[in-house]
């Protein structure tokens, strides 16, 4: 961690809740040169601008005690003589969780150097001008996005200096990736002033909208959607719970309507006033990802992990988020999931190595680990906190980066040392539920399982937490005492039913779960195989997320050929399922209304891809 800038952080006078700030500064460049680039960042959130043409938008989110910056090679947007930078530095003000927001922090840093050598450096010479055209205020999801409602009439308020302030900001050493943006646009149907879009499979992405109109104070009607209705229109307030409905006042002539925030879609529907004509596309945004397809001789194999695959590339944004839609966040559970696949798709692991390190500083921002980071929003999950160390050393065995490892011990014992203060006499872990205990989401996917204070998941998770702080110590040579195997030996004797051979969800019932029974083999607690035979018989009666813990459970018995099966099933809980339904990326739940509130792009699903890449490939 370093001051990596030599510029000042810049800031507006104001600070509001959804404020847009256009910074500027021109500068001249009086001979020629051989390379440019621009070192940037922003809280929350900013777009680069060079003479007029767009160059890229970041940071990552991150807390301000690690945070993140982009460099761009800006040469070709640069010229002899004048030549302007603009930056829209974006502050939401919101506690959720997409950034680390609502802390009155606000404004941009940024250094330009031409030829190696320093050139320009932000400071309070630059000037800023608040965007006023965005003129409401409602909020969509679980508050995670303002609707951008405008009114173009309304021009940039007046050139003030920038202010210099000083946040405290802590900057990672090296620069993260920028998003990848990639316009698409789609021939309209259009009927009398409704322009309808169909891009043949749903994005994430902004809407980019010109609009010529005879008229000031004319208006367009955007919606957007994953799905259309029964009756073919587009159902815009959505089954996840985001109503995309919003409307832009027009100035007469060219008016050009760039979304600031994203949104996840595959319809798009613009009606105008009598008098606009309308041109539009969509930027699609994701981390960069060159993308393939999969060809193997199985075909439902091959649709199913292109499904996964394309859910995958569009959900790794600048964190790998749980849905584009409702929440925006990143949590832990669904990037064990998401991270890995990604990782398997492109051998680039720096999105992952973020992640993992952003659960990690959640600690140090809030006294706890959290199972959504980095961000504003306060959650704790316990199944989430006790895969962290599993994911550690996971991400450990593919790139043997020692030193993150030991980077990672510290908060994997933080973890492991808030549990133990549960521990009853056996080493069980009793009555911890300060942390949601959630076992399985939705709660219809959780097989009927049976909470007590004392329960089969949690401890089961609680051991694979012990047993993966044990391998790491051992990979960095730090002598430990061996404590697992007395959890195991508890494990058993208070869970496992002599009379079945099967777990059961607490030591009170007769109840044998899956969930019960998928953990014990998937982190290697047992070997029985013949409760493998009984996941094969019950099914998949699990949420998709922890389908790839059934999955692995099987894979692990030696049962790959019955976890293809289940990849390929058309049953009702299936891949196959969700395509049946007109899936184009992954959704929350198996099909569309087995939860009240389904996401229809929800990266968590993506097992297939996980036991395809580790268990079936070969």
């Amino acid at each position: 961690m370093e001051n990596v800038f030599n510029g000042k952080w810049i800031a507006p006078a104001e600070i509001n809740k959804n404020l847009h700030a256009v910074f500027s500064k021109a500068f001249c460049i009086d001979e020629a040169f051989e390379n440019a680039r621009i070192r940037i960042s922003a809280d929350d959130y900013f777009r680069l601008y060079i003479n007029g043409e767009f160059v890229g938008q970041g940071p990552a989110p991150s807390y301000s005690f690690a945070y993140n910056y982009n460099e761009f090679d800006i040469k070709s947007y640069l010229k002899i003589g004048e030549n302007e930078i603009r930056v829209i530095v974006y502050y939401q003000g919101l506690i959720n969780r997409v950034w680390v927001s609502g802390d009155n922090k606000v404004g941009m840093i940024a250094d330009v150097f031409i030829d190696d050598e320093p050139a320009l450096a932000t400071d309070k010479s630059w000037k800023y001008q608040i965007d006023e055209s965005f003129i409401e205020s409602e909020t969509v999801g679980y508050e995670t996005a303002f609707l951008e409602n405008r009114d173009l009439r309304i021009p940039l308020g007046k050139a003030k200096n920038a202010v210099e302030v000083n946040h405290g900001y802590i900057f990672k050493s090296e620069p993260f990736p920028a998003v990848q943006i990639t316009p698409k646009k789609a021939e309209p149907v259009i009927k009398g002033n409704t322009y309808f879009y169909d891009f043949k499979q749903e994005y994430v992405c902004n809407i980019k909208i010109n609009a010529c109109c005879n008229e000031a104070g004319k208006r367009l009607i955007i919606r957007c959607a994953e799905e259309l209705d029964e009756n073919g229109s587009l159902r815009f307030d959505m089954r996840c719970g985001v109503k995309y409905e919003e409307y832009c006042i027009l100035d007469k002539g060219e008016n050009t309507m760039e979304q600031f925030d994203y949104k996840a879609l595959r319809y798009l529907e613009i009606t105008a006033d009598e008098g606009i004509e309308i041109n539009a596309e969509i930027l699609i945004r994701h981390y960069p990802f060159a993308d393939f397809s999969f060809e193997t001789a199985n075909k439902k194999l091959n649709s199913v992990l292109n499904l996964c695959k394309n859910t995958i590339l569009l959900g790794a944004q600048e964190a790998f988020v749980d849905c584009p839609t409702r929440e925006k966040g990143q949590y832990l559970g669904d990037t064990f999931i998401s991270g890995f696949a990604h990782y398997y798709l492109t051998k680039d692991c720096r999105l992952l190595k973020k992640a993992l390190e952003d659960f990690a500083n959640s600690i140090k921002h809030s006294a706890s680990f959290l199972a959504v980071a980095p961000c504003a929003y306060h959650q704790e999950i316990a199944d989430y906190s006790l895969l962290f160390s599993n994911a550690v050393y996971k991400y450990f065995s593919l790139t043997n980066d020692i030193e993150f490892l030991k980077k990672m011990l510290p908060a994997i014992d933080f973890i492991n040392s808030y549990y133990a203060e549960f521990e009853d006499a056996d080493g069980l872990l009793i009555n911890a539920d300060r942390q949601w205990n959630l076992v399985d989401w939705p709660e219809n996917m959780r097989d009927d399982y049976e909470f007590t204070d004392k329960h089969c998941v949690l401890n089961a998770h609680y051991i694979n937490s012990v047993i993966y702080e044990e391998k790491i110590k051992d990979a960095l040579g730090i002598e430990y005492k061996n404590k697992s195997q007395a959890l195991i030996k508890s494990f058993n004797n208070a869970f496992l039913s002599e009379k079945t051979g099967l777990y059961v969800d607490n030591s009170f019932c007769t109840h044998s779960s899956i969930h019960s029974n998928m953990l014990p083999l998937a982190f290697g607690i047992s070997n029985n195989t013949e409760i493998a035979d009984y996941l094969v018989k019950r099914g998949m009666e699990c949420s998709p997320f922890m389908a790839y813990l059934f999955l692995k459970a099987l894979c692990v018995s030696g049962r790959e050929k019955e976890a293809l099966s289940f990849i390929t099933s058309d049953k009702k809980h299936s891949w196959m399922n969700m395509i049946n339904e007109g899936a184009t990326t992954l959704f929350e739940a198996w099909g569309k209304d087995e939860k009240w509130n389904t996401s229809l792009f929800h990266p968590w699903g993506a097992a297939p891809l996980l036991i395809y890449f580790e268990y079936l490939e070969n």
